[in-house]
């Protein structure tokens, strides 16, 4: 914040969620500004007169809505609000948003949020926010209708709102800017009040721009690499090139003369908290006065690295590796069996079998890491573009021994995630070179930086067998999968989580199935892309039904649809969630339809087709393609989901089309390699992200209605873009692709 600002002037109420979802009342506004300065006072003004978690009100009717979620390009500052906006009865050109902070508070002794749960890794995020957002905009527009029928002497139940207004059965009015200091002075009500029924939305539903979309498209945003604090010193880290690698010695002598370089800070990688966050390699951190001077000093270091316990690790000694475990097919951890597959073996009339290879794959973020941080006595700050601030709470916390209550975190909107920013990693850097030099810190990463230290997603073989009987129906499925597991998991969890699943289609609709998996060892860091499990054995499934079909002369769709049956609910993962077949086919049969599935090409270009299911979502991806010379061409995109009641369709078009063309650059050129030990990949020109001329045309985004509760979508859409589009390859090309990225091998084909 900036300028004088006496929030002792004004009286305020927050509502706000604790971890179990109770209300509570009665915060002040001297107590937030204590711990937080995320509402600028431009957009508080001097008349503001109210205060809930998400809630503030001017005495000149403007509503400020405080988006809970960390903002990184998923439109989260925009859905978040409008759940609030809907039950507070407000027009959304009343409203500004404003990105509130990380919001830990102790009850109790015991450590919750006064906003909900901030993170990212949340796996239905829009899902929880459902209903603790409604009601926090529900309870507040109820304490304004009870103050309105104490100024009017009217039952509340006489008493509508519409557009910031409360209105009386004579169409008098007045404005909730009039009514926040009376409804300030009551207590909330006793119990939460009941939520619109989703018929009368007025909001809800309806397309809303980005709310700082203006300020994104002029350049005028703010994001986390352009905040400084005052004092401070840049800090940018050498980190070993060697997976595991140590520091023996450097030479710093001619990095300490260059102007402006203050201090030479050696990092090491086991500063990691129970999540797994911290330096994922051995690094030295040159401190300076500026960015520049921080880079030359880096450039100037004479370091002698010790290669660590995997200096022979590259990609084609781990899919030797990979191959041999599957050969084998002993020793695999059991995912899911049934039935006896050995027997159907036995059993068959036609067996087929197909192997499929995935790389390793770096997030590549637009904006890589940075974080600023100050340490001071009682607590700290740290402004960085996170997803799980929870996490670095903690952790700053184990690092430093300050109270988590004291350690504030500002969360600037970031330049995407794909969910490298739920890792810590770099808030780690920075805690350790700012305990070290005494003084505010801003931690730059480059993008060679973060593209040779990334978590990336594992690198995995698929190996798949179908068993047929005499009427060509699927009786067995074996599934064996030899991946590197997820690094960090959380304690518990299986080492296949991610990189297999036990319950995605086909599982559950033959009658044999063997699941299994084998770990491969390896030093590169590994974690979520878009969440694991929403697309690492999905290209291998789709893509060998595809192949089914095609060796028993069925229509790929038709193959899926009956396999699905009637419409019914199975039981699909944790957490009570059901697959429900009949939703599955409608997307799928959407897709096809708006694809022209049926309709025979003479053009030379064919069709490809996939489609997914996970944590309530669906969805189908449809490609039609041609060859230009050595170059795909692609000519449509369709996507279909249903993700239950759509509360933005211009935020979920967008995320859906923004998540396919995603999909498409990682399937045809992505893959990070390594060899001797080390990334080779060190820039975009080694790591190519998918150009305009490539990208189709047009990307066809179809949201099927629903009544149902909403879920999140943007991993759910690039789940199945490279099975579609590979298998829309072998359509054109007959070249059946089985190995990530499609282009290489498929021009090594051809």
């Amino acid at each position: 914040m900036s300028g004088a600002f006496d929030a002792s002037r004004r009286r305020f109420l927050r509502i706000a969620l604790t971890a179990s979802g109770a209300l509570v009342v009665g915060f002040r506004l001297e107590e937030a500004f204590a711990q937080s300065s995320s509402v600028p006072p431009d957009l508080l003004g001097d008349e503001l007169t109210e205060l809930t978690a998400f809630v503030m009100i001017e005495r000149g009717n403007r509503i400020v809505i405080g988006a809970p979620a960390c903002e990184t390009g998923q439109g989260a500052i925009t859905a978040y609000p409008m759940l609030v906006a809907e039950e507070l009865g407000v027009a959304w050109p009343q409203v500004r948003v404003t990105q509130l902070p990380y919001g830990y508070r102790e009850t109790d002794g015991n450590a919750s949020n006064r906003f909900g749960n901030q993170s990212g890794a949340i796996a239905n995020p829009i899902g929880e926010a459902w209903t603790a957002l409604r009601t926090a905009g529900a309870t507040a527009r109820a304490m304004l209708v009870a103050a309105a029928a104490r100024e009017w002497n009217l039952p509340v139940e006489q008493l509508r709102t519409a557009e910031g207004h409360v209105i009386a059965p004579d169409d008098r009015r007045i404005s909730y800017g009039a009514l926040a200091r009376g409804a300030a002075a009551q207590p909330p009500p006793a119990q939460a009040p009941a939520l619109k029924d989703p018929a009368t939305f007025t909001l809800l539903g309806t397309p809303v721009r980005t709310t700082d979309v203006r300020n994104v498209v002029t350049g005028r945003t703010r994001y986390a690499s352009d905040d400084f604090l005052s004092g401070g010193l840049i800090a940018v880290v050498l980190r070993c090139p060697h997976l595991g690698g140590r520091l023996e010695s450097v030479d710093d002598a001619a990095a300490r003369k260059v102007p402006g370089v203050r201090e030479i800070v050696v990092l090491e990688p086991a500063a990691a908290n129970a999540s797994g966050d911290g330096p994922s390699a051995a690094g030295i951190a040159v401190v300076a006065e500026s960015t520049w001077a921080a880079l030359k000093g880096r450039a100037a270091l004479v370091p002698v690295w010790t290669p660590g316990p995997f200096p022979e690790e590259s990609n084609a000694t781990l899919a030797a590796t990979a191959h041999a475990l599957l050969d084998a097919a002993t020793d695999g951890v059991v995912v899911r069996q049934e039935g006896d597959m050995a027997g159907s073996r036995k059993r068959a009339r036609l067996a087929l079998s197909a192997r499929y290879e995935l790389p390793f794959l770096a997030h590549a973020t637009m904006e890589p890491p940075s974080a600023a941080i100050e340490l001071r006595q009682d607590g700290a700050l740290l402004i960085a573009g996170i997803e799980d601030p929870d996490a670095a709470s903690a952790l700053i916390a184990e690092l430093t021994g300050l109270p988590r209550a004291g350690i504030e975190i500002r969360l600037p909107r970031s330049g995407g995630s794909f969910g490298r920013r739920l890792r810590n990693d770099f808030v780690a850097e920075a805690v350790q070179v700012a305990k070290a030099v005494g003084k505010p810190v801003k931690l730059v990463w480059t993008r060679e930086d973060d593209l040779a230290n990334d978590r990336y997603r594992p690198f995995g073989l698929h190996a798949m067998t179908a068993t047929l009987d005499r009427a060509n129906r699927i009786a067995g499925w074996s599934h064996h999968c030899a991946a590197t597991p997820a690094s960090g998991r959380e304690p518990g969890a299986p080492a296949w989580r991610g990189c297999v699943s036990a319950e995605a289609f086909p599982a559950g609709f033959v009658e044999h199935l063997d699941t299994q998996f084998h770990a491969l060892e390896s030093g590169l860091p590994r974690h979520d892309m878009r969440k694991l499990r929403h697309g690492f054995d999905t290209f291998a499934t789709q893509c060998f039904l595809d192949e089914i079909a095609f060796e028993t002369r069925r229509d790929p769709v038709r193959l899926r649809l009956d396999m699905l049956g009637e419409p019914r609910e199975v039981p699909a993962g944790e957490g009570g969630i059901m697959f429900d077949t009949g939703r599955m086919a409608a997307v799928l049969s959407a897709c096809a339809e708006r694809i022209q599935w049926s309709t025979k090409r003479t053009d030379g270009h064919g069709l490809g087709i996939a489609c997914h299911a996970t944590g309530g979502g669906y969805v189908a991806h449809a490609f039609e393609i041609g060859m230009d010379g050595e170059r795909v061409r692609i000519h449509r995109a369709v996507c279909v989901v249903d993700v239950g009641r759509v509360i933005n369709p211009l935020g979920l078009e967008n995320r859906v089309a923004s998540a396919v063309v995603d999909g498409l650059s990682t399937a045809l050129n992505l893959a990070v390699t390594v060899k001797a030990g080390q990334v080779q990949q060190k820039n975009f020109p080694d790591y190519r992200l998918l150009t305009a001329a490539g990208a189709p045309p047009k990307v066809e985004v179809h949201a099927l209605p629903s009544t149902l509760d909403p879920v999140g979508v943007g991993e759910l859409a690039t789940s199945s873009v490279a099975a579609a589009l590979a298998n829309a390859i072998f359509a054109t090309t007959t070249v059946r692709v089985r190995k990530l990225p499609l282009m290489p091998e498929l021009l090594r084909m051809l």
